[in-house]
């Protein structure tokens, strides 16, 4: 049995929940308890604070976990990242008051500097000789400025709203995250090919994301220019119909480029175009 650490709630822990139940390995959320098997898949699913993800791996109480590249930075704790799953990208940045004159790093030496990252932002400050003094703190960081408690912050931006709301601006970008997938670097090999197979799964679904399944009607003299239209993951299926002198084209191309090929298509000739939505693809 293997077991994987998620977060117990916020958007990291419903992305999670997503994931794995669109890789087959989906829980009953109506009866969420602090440990729940996958149906009939050898895992089950922990639930904790995110920043407790990274240690639980370590220690062994979990095989693998699910949780920002920004946790494991901070806690530096053993171990392996196996896989980047490309969800709740964010990026910890510093930010000051808004009607401060920002002049450079240098800005920050002599400055009280509040975060959640201390150890992140103690090697960023050490590897380009600013000497700042950094205040650890918990929950909304973004306040310390605007109580005298902070000259400046070290926090976790997305849109940037947060810190528009609370008098800040974004300066320096230091750490890009995004959610991954961490093991345990002890697990036997038996534990490590059903890693191997939930890593497999997860691709699975990766890669049909953004994609779409198109089909397609095509007189027989065009199959060349279709083919230049649709490269498709390989090349086009091209299936004869009862209609002499016609074909069926199947293939698989990015939604960002639909609209533009499904027009190129019907400029040739194309009729019956229909457009199917992919779950899982499989190298």
């Amino acid at each position: 049995m293997i077991r994987i650490a998620v977060q117990a709630k916020g958007r990291l822990s419903e992305e999670s929940i997503k994931l794995l139940s669109e890789s087959g390995l989906s829980v009953d959320e109506g009866k969420r308890k602090l440990l729940a098997k996958c149906g009939e898949f050898p895992l089950e699913v922990l639930y904790l604070r995110d920043d407790d993800i990274p240690g639980a791996v370590a220690m062994g109480v979990a095989d693998l976990g699910i949780v920002g590249m920004n946790e494991v930075e901070e806690k530096m704790e053993r171990t392996d990242v196996v896989h980047k799953l490309g969800f709740s990208k964010c990026r910890l940045s510093l930010a000051i008051p808004k009607m401060e004159q920002y002049t450079g790093l240098e800005y920050f030496n002599g400055k009280i500097v509040a975060t959640s990252y201390p150890s992140i932002l103690e090697r960023f400050f050490k590897e380009r000789g600013i000497d700042a003094r950094i205040h650890r703190i918990t929950g909304s960081v973004e306040v310390a400025p605007s109580v005298g408690m902070a000259d400046a912050i070290f926090d976790i931006v997305s849109s940037g709203g947060t810190l528009v709301t609370n008098g800040l601006k974004e300066v320096e970008s230091v750490f890009a995250s995004e959610a991954v997938l961490i093991a345990n670097p002890s697990i036997n090999s038996e534990k490590r090919e059903v890693v191997n197979q939930i890593i497999s799964r997860f691709e699975s679904v990766e890669r049909s994301r953004g994609m779409k399944y198109l089909l397609l009607n095509l007189p027989e003299e065009m199959i060349s220019e279709a083919a230049k239209i649709l490269p498709g993951m390989r090349s086009p299926t091209i299936l004869p119909l009862a209609q002499k002198g016609w074909c069926s084209i199947h293939v698989v191309v990015d939604e960002k480029n639909l609209w533009s090929k499904m027009e190129s298509l019907k400029a040739i000739g194309a009729e019956g175009i229909l457009v199917l939505s992919l779950e899982k693809i499989l190298p």
